[in-house]
C-alpha cells in the first residue's frame, strides 16, 4: 500500500502517477472561501466542520493570501465561521469546543495579518459585521469566562487562554487592538483569579493567566479619553444606541455600568471616557489565596530564570577563554561581549511590578506568605509549571537593550517596595531573617563568595547588596545613568525608613560608601566622555547627599557608636576623592557654561563634608608628627575623631530625608508602552496553538462516544 504524506493540506502518494487530494477540511475551507453560503448545498456544513481536525497554517494562510477586494467579498462567510465557532463553545462534545478554539485563532490572527495597516474597526467588520459585534463578543467572552471557571478539561482551559492571548497580541500596540473594548466591557478577571487561587488549575495555567493579566491591564492605561470621530461615526453611533438603550443618540452624558461614559454631542462625534477595569479590579483583590497564587507563579517564572543563568554561568567557569577574561577583568568588563545569554523573562517582571505598583495587598501577602524563599522551608502548595520558552520572553540574540529595560524596571519595582511603609516593616524585621545568594559578577579584585558563607540576615541587607553590586559593576563606556539614579534613589529610600523608625540595620555599611567613592572617582576620570550625553551632576548631588544623610541623621540609624566614628574615617581617608570633586563642580560653577547650575548645587551639598575633612585632617596629621608615626593605623585615626567631635562645626541641611514619590503617569509612560509592545510581539511570536494534538485530546476525551 503507498504511503501517504501530508504537506500544506495535502494528502500525497508517494506514487507520482495521480493528483495529490486534499483533506475534506481543506475542501471545507475553500467552500468558505468561496461568495456562496457554503451551507445552502450542505445543511449540516458547520456541524461537521467542527468535527474536522484543525488544519491551523492553510486556514491561516489563506486568509492572509487574499487582498482587501477578495476578503470583502466573502465578509459574509467569515462572519459566519466566526458566529458559529461561537455556538460551538457551547457544545457538549470537547473535540467540537476544541476545534472552534483553534479555528478562532486562526481567524483572528489571518485576518488581523492581512489587515496590519487598516483600522481596528475593520477587523470588527470582517470578523463578525458592525451590527452583531455587539453580542458576539458577548457570546464569545462569556463562553471562554465558562470554559475556564468549570471543572472540565485542562487542554479547553489551556486553549481558552491562548485565545484570549491571541486575541490581546494580535497588535503590537496593544491599545490599537479595538476587540479588546469588548473583553474591557465582558470582563474575565474573576475567571483569571480563579485560576490563580486554585492550585491544579494555577500549576497548569498560572503562567499564561498572569501574563495575559498584565496585558489586560495595560489596555489604553494611559488614555483619559478616548475621542472616536467622524470615520467611525456607524461603530460609535451603534454602539451608543446599543448600550445606552437609546434609538439616537441625544446631546447628553450617561454612566455606563461598567464605569464608562459616553457623551453623545453629535451624531458624528461621540467622546468616551474609558476607566480600564482590570486596572480597578487588580488594585482591590484582597483575597489572600488569588495574591498568593499569584506570587507563587512570578516567583517560580523567576526562579527558572535564576536557574538557567546559573546553569549558564557554571558552563562558562572552566577553560582558558574563561580564565583570560576573568583575569583582564575591568570596570569595562561590561563593554565586552557578553559570555552568559539566557532569556530575559519581560512578561513576568511587568506582571510583579503591576501587582506591587496597583494591588497594597500583593506586598502584604508576599511579606507574610514566603514558601520560595530561604533555604530550608518547602513550598505550601505545588509550584506552577513555566513553560520550556515562555511568553514574553526577550531571545538571547537581541538581548542587549532588552536586559536595559528589564533592569530599569527590576529598578523601578525595587522603587515601589522601598517607598510602602508594609514592605520596609517587613524587610527591616530583625525576626526575619534569610539567606540570599546574589549573582556577584568575577572582577579582578575580588574573589566569588562561597555560597555556604551566606549570612542570615533581614532582606533589606540582600536589597542593599544588591544595589552596592549594581554600582561596582556597571561603570562602564555605555554608562546606564538612568538606571544609577535609580539605584541611588533606592538606597535613598530605605535611608529615610531607617531615619523615620529609627532602625538600627547590622549591615557593613563601609561596602555601601567605598562603592559610592568609587563612582564618584568614575564620574570624574571620565568628566568629557560622560558629559556629551549625560548630566553627571545630578547624579554625583545624590550620592553626596546621601553621605549627608548618614553624616546628619546617622546617628538615628547606625548601628553603633562606631559605626559612625567609621563614616568619618571613610571620608577623611578618601578625602582626596571630594577634594577633587569640589575643584571640579567649583570650576564649572564659576564658568557661563550649560552645567553651571547643576554643578553649583553640588558645591554647597559638599560644604559639610569639606567641613569635616578641614577639621579632622589638620588634627590628624598633628598627631603624626608629634607622635612620629609617618603613617596611622585605622584605630589611631578613629582616636583622632573621637576626641576632636566636640569642636566640629556643621550646617543643618533640609530636606536629606525627604524625596518624591514613584509617579507613572506621564514620567514612565512611554518606558511601559515600548515594554508592553515588545512583550506582545514576543507573546504572539511564542504562541502555539498546534502543541495540543488531536490524539492528545482524544485520549484525554477518550469517554466520547
Amino acid at each position: 500500500m503507498a504511503q501517504v504524506e501530508k504537506r500544506g493540506g495535502l494528502l500525497r502518494k508517494s506514487s507520482a502517477s495521480k493528483k495529490p487530494l486534499k483533506e475534506k477540511v481543506v475542501l471545507m475551507y475553500d467552500e468558505i472561501f468561496m461568495t456562496e453560503d457554503p451551507s445552502k448545498c450542505s445543511p449540516r456544513f458547520w456541524e461537521e466542520l467542527f468535527l474536522m481536525k484543525v488544519n491551523l497554517e492553510y486556514l491561516e494562510g489563506k486568509l492572509e493570501s487574499l487582498d482587501g477586494e477578495e476578503l470583502m467579498k466573502i465578509k459574509d462567510n467569515i462572519n459566519c465561521l466566526f458566529q458559529h465557532c461561537i455556538q460551538a463553545l457551547g457544545e457538549e462534545h470537547p473535540i467540537r469546543v476544541v476545534n472552534a478554539l483553534q479555528t478562532l485563532c486562526a481567524l483572528i490572527r489571518g485576518v488581523h495579518q492581512k489587515n496590519k495597516s487598516t483600522s481596528g474597526f475593520d477587523i470588527i467588520n470582517m470578523l463578525m459585521g458592525f451590527d452583531k459585534a455587539e453580542l458576539c463578543m458577548k457570546n464569545l467572552m462569556e463562553s471562554l469566562d465558562s470554559l475556564l471557571c468549570a471543572e472540565g478539561s485542562e487542554s479547553l482551559k489551556s486553549l481558552c487562554l491562548k485565545l484570549l492571548l491571541c486575541l490581546v497580541t494580535v497588535t503590537d500596540n496593544i491599545s490599537q487592538n479595538t476587540i479588546l473594548e469588548y473583553v474591557m466591557i465582558n470582563s474575565i478577571f474573576e475567571a483569571i483569579l480563579q485560576i490563580l487561587s486554585h492550585p491544579p488549575s494555577r500549576r497548569e495555567h498560572g503562567y499564561d493567566a498572569v501574563v495575559l493579566l498584565a496585558l489586560l491591564v495595560n489596555y489604553r492605561k494611559y488614555e483619559e479619553m478616548i475621542q472616536l470621530l467622524y470615520e467611525f461615526k456607524y461603530m460609535t453611533i451603534y454602539a451608543a444606541q446599543l448600550r445606552l438603550g437609546l434609538e439616537k443618540p441625544k446631546n447628553s452624558s450617561s454612566a455606563l455600568s461598567d464605569g464608562t461614559i459616553i457623551k453623545c454631542q453629535c451624531p458624528d462625534q461621540i467622546v468616551v471616557w474609558s476607566v480600564n477595569p482590570y486596572i480597578v479590579k487588580l488594585s482591590i483583590v484582597d483575597d489572600e489565596a488569588t495574591l498568593n497564587g499569584m506570587g507563587l507563579v512570578i516567583a517560580q517564572a523567576l526562579s527558572e530564570y535564576n536557574r538557567q543563568y546559573k546553569d549558564k554561568e557554571e558552563e562558562h567557569q572552566s577553560g582558558f577563554f574563561s580564565a583570560l577574561t576573568n583575569m583582564v577583568g575591568s570596570m569595562f568588563i561590561a563593554d565586552a561581549h557578553e559570555k552568559i545569554s539566557v532569556q530575559t523573562n519581560e512578561a513576568i517582571l511587568l506582571a510583579l511590578y503591576e501587582a506591587v505598583h496597583l494591588n497594597r495587598n500583593f506586598i502584604t501577602v508576599l511579606a507574610q506568605s514566603h514558601p520560595e524563599m530561604g533555604l530550608v522551608t518547602t513550598p505550601v502548595s505545588p509550584a506552577p509549571t513555566t513553560p520550556v520558552t515562555p511568553l514574553g520572553t526577550t531571545p538571547p540574540s537581541s538581548d542587549d537593550e532588552h536586559r536595559l529595560h528589564s533592569g530599569k524596571l527590576c529598578l523601578i519595582i525595587l522603587t515601589c517596595i522601598a517607598e510602602d511603609q508594609y514592605a520596609n516593616a517587613f524587610l527591616h524585621d530583625d525576626n526575619m531573617n534569610f539567606r540570599v545568594n546574589l549573582h556577584r559578577m568575577p572582577m579582578r579584585h575580588r574573589k566569588k563568595a562561597a555560597d555556604k558563607n551566606l549570612p542570615c540576615r533581614p532582606l533589606v541587607c540582600a536589597v542593599l547588596d544588591l544595589m552596592v553590586e549594581f554600582i561596582v559593576t556597571h561603570m562602564m563606556k555605555e554608562f546606564p545613568m538612568d538606571l544609577y539614579i535609580r539605584c541611588i534613589q533606592v538606597v535613598h529610600k530605605l535611608l529615610c525608613y531607617q531615619k523615620k523608625c529609627r532602625v538600627r540595620l547590622h549591615y557593613t555599611w563601609r561596602e555601601l560608601w567605598s562603592a559610592l567613592i568609587n563612582l564618584l572617582k568614575f564620574l570624574m576620570s571620565n568628566e568629557t566622555v560622560l558629559l556629551a550625553k549625560h548630566n553627571i551632576f545630578t547624579l554625583a548631588l545624590m550620592i553626596v547627599n546621601l553621605f549627608n544623610m548618614f553624616i546628619t541623621y546617622g546617628d538615628t540609624f547606625l548601628p553603633t557608636p562606631s559605626s559612625y566614628d567609621e563614616l568619618y574615617y571613610e571620608i577623611i581617608r578618601m578625602h582626596q576623592s571630594f577634594d577633587n570633586l569640589y575643584s571640579m563642580v567649583l570650576r564649572l560653577s564659576t564658568n557661563a557654561g550649560q552645567w553651571k547650575e547643576a554643578a553649583s548645587k553640588v558645591t554647597h551639598a559638599l560644604v559639610n563634608i569639606r567641613a569635616i575633612i578641614n577639621h579632622f585632617n589638620p588634627k590628624i596629621e598633628s598627631y603624626a608628627a608629634v607622635n612620629h608615626i609617618s603613617q596611622l593605623s585605622e584605630e589611631q585615626v578613629l582616636e583622632v575623631v573621637r576626641a576632636n567631635y566636640d569642636t566640629l562645626t556643621l550646617k543643618l541641611q533640609d530636606g536629606l530625608d525627604q524625596y518624591e514619590r514613584y509617579s507613572e503617569q506621564h514620567k514612565e509612560a512611554a518606558f511601559f508602552k515600548e515594554l508592553v509592545r515588545s512583550i506582545s510581539t514576543n507573546v504572539r511570536r511564542n504562541l502555539a496553538f498546534h502543541t495540543l494534538s488531536q490524539e492528545v485530546l482524544l485520549k484525554e476525551f477518550s469517554t466520547i462516544s
